[in-house]
């Protein structure tokens, strides 16, 4: 009778080995899921960023004929607020943020007619200009906002 040598690996033990490697697995992505539910499910407030200060600014444009407008008001910080085809007299009060220069422009049409701009911060006054004739133009501008 011949013996053999060699030994098979029971079945049981091969099978074991897949089963640990897929146990692992989906140990792994049992974790990464929880930690994906996690972020998204997250209901933690967060910071609100702070608050910008801001003075009060009062725009005013008198006269005659139809104007576009360009100002400085709420909004993205550096942005102008453009309104066209406005009919006068026109006033707009805006809170403008600490550190800006408030500043209005004014341009006439093409039929002309005759406008002024007055800028007042804090209900103080700061400038006033005038503009004439066809597609005149006129700005009003103040120094920066201050913290009062």
């Amino acid at each position: 009778m011949a013996s053999s040598t060699e030994t098979e690996k029971p079945e049981t033990d091969r099978h074991g080995l897949d089963r640990r490697g897929l146990a692992i697995a989906a140990a792994v992505l049992l974790a990464c899921g929880g930690l994906v539910g996690y972020g998204a499910l997250n209901t933690e407030e967060r910071p609100k960023p702070a608050a910008v200060p801001t003075a009060e600014v009062t725009y005013e444009v008198t006269g005659t004929g139809t104007v576009d407008i360009e100002y400085l008001g709420e909004g993205d910080p550096g942005r102008a607020t453009v309104v066209k085809a406005v009919t006068l007299p026109w006033k707009k009060t805006a809170a403008v943020p600490v550190g800006a220069a408030p500043v209005i422009g004014v341009v006439l049409d093409g039929k002309g007619g005759q406008a002024g701009c007055t800028l007042a911060i804090r209900g103080k006054h700061v400038q006033r200009a005038t503009a004439s004739g066809t597609y005149g133009r006129t700005t009003c501008s103040g120094p920066e906002v201050t913290v009062k």
